[in-house]
């Protein structure tokens, strides 16, 4: 967080438009300034697919605690239908990411731990009613702590500079604009 902080120290701070915020996250979302092809499609399975995932452990946590519903829940239920689908994008996303480039050991640990979580979870949910449900649980839920624990010190942190540098690319693009229109009056 204090990079962020240094980040956003370097460039005048002005208060920022709702357009700028939009123009931001239609980049964020869109992968706009990434590069295309295979590359950009691993990137929103993965996104999309850690996104999915956190929505079906949060509608689970609504579930359980507000609601008093305990888990396992049903196949078509919103919390298993929405961690099918990240997990599927958790699964495919990674690989592709892990084969088009190796390199990094920070990358490739982060897609590791994405992928063990996916599986996991998936096999939770194919195992759901088995006794090495337990076991198992004990394993994804290990993998899933240290993911937590490792996002400030991998790749993850990339998704927050890049989107904090996708609202200042949108503040400067629309300041600039209006600097042009207040020029030609």
């Amino acid at each position: 967080m204090a990079g962020l902080v240094r980040f956003w120290r370097e460039g005048p701070l002005t208060l920022v438009a709702a357009r700028n915020f939009g123009t931001a996250a239609r980049d964020v979302l869109t992968l706009r300034h990434a590069s295309s092809g295979a590359r950009r499609w691993f990137h929103h399975l993965t996104f999309y697919g850690f996104l999915l995932c956190f929505a079906s452990t949060s509608v689970a946590a609504f579930y359980h605690y507000a609601l008093g519903r305990r888990a396992p829940y049903a196949l078509l239920s919103l919390p298993v239908v929405l961690g099918i689908l990240g997990g599927i994008g958790l699964l495919i996303g990674p690989v592709g990411l892990f084969r088009l480039r190796r390199r990094y050991a920070t990358e490739l640990s982060f897609l590791v731990l994405l992928f063990a979580t996916s599986l996991t979870g998936l096999l939770l949910l194919a195992l759901r009613q088995s006794r090495g449900m337990r076991p198992l649980l004990v394993i994804h839920l290990g993998i899933v702590l240290a993911l937590f624990v490792s996002l400030p010190y991998g790749k993850f942190v990339h998704g927050i500079y890049r989107s904090a540098a996708l609202l200042r690319n949108a503040m400067e693009e629309h300041g600039g604009r209006e600097s042009q229109r207040a020029g030609q009056r």
